[in-house]
């Protein structure tokens, strides 16, 4: 009895230890998501794809924002969420996957985005309609909001008529329609948006009018009670 509870004590302990370790190895920046309750969504579903793009110079700042973050976390109900909308994809479009963006954002960096607005000479009145104002904050910085695409069983990004981050009507859900009348979108690429839409909307994500990349999980009023900002 006392060698199994000594076996017991010694295994709790270096499992505590290895814990530790684990959380000790993370950047500060992640751990700082860890501490707050949120997620890294590729330990929810391993098959999710993950490209930060303020991780990179492939953004419209053309820097990297994130420095030392580079996997994407949300609050944990968010990330099952979006594990559903990957296993739907897959059922729908075999050898498909979600390839995430951007995910949970510390408020620090939605100011070095706001900032770069200035520097691209974006009209003060518009900046909103591209980046959420800091002093507010994006849904992103509650961790319920996330940016995405699908690529397909090639590893490729679907078209989907712009790139990431694209500022203008092509890149606007609401003018689909008007884009495709005038031959600016094509029929296959409305697809591709409507085919993520889908499996976004059914696991009840919501559709941003002006980015088809972005999603939300609740609104942002409903975020910021239930969880707070990530600093």
């Amino acid at each position: 009895m006392l060698k199994t509870a000594l076996y017991l004590l010694l295994t709790g302990f270096a499992t505590s230890q290895a814990i530790a370790q684990s959380s000790k190895s993370l950047p500060a920046i992640e751990q700082k998501m860890v501490n707050r309750g949120l997620v890294d969504i590729q330990k929810v579903d391993p098959e999710i794809l993950v490209e930060l793009k303020y991780s990179t110079t492939d953004n419209f700042i053309g820097r990297d924002v994130y420095g030392e973050l580079t996997r994407a976390y949300l609050q944990p109900e968010m990330a099952k969420r979006l594990a559903k909308a990957n296993a739907l994809l897959r059922k729908e479009r075999p050898g498909y996957h979600l390839l995430v963006y951007d995910a949970a954002r510390p408020n620090s960096a939605q100011y070095d985005l706001w900032n770069a607005l200035d520097h691209l000479k974006i009209p003060a009145r518009s900046k909103t309609q591209y980046v959420a104002d800091p002093k507010i904050g994006s849904n992103h910085n509650f961790g319920c909001a996330i940016d995405l695409t699908v690529v397909d069983e090639n590893g490729k990004p679907l078209d989907m008529g712009t790139k990431f981050d694209f500022f203008g009507p092509l890149a606007y859900p609401r003018s689909e329609q008007e884009m495709l009348k005038k031959g600016k979108l094509t029929a296959r690429q409305i697809e591709n948006r409507q085919l993520l839409r889908k499996v976004m909307t059914q696991v009840g994500f919501k559709v941003n009018t002006t980015e088809w990349w972005h999603f939300d999980g609740m609104s942002k009023a409903q975020a910021r009670a239930k969880y707070g900002m990530i600093p």
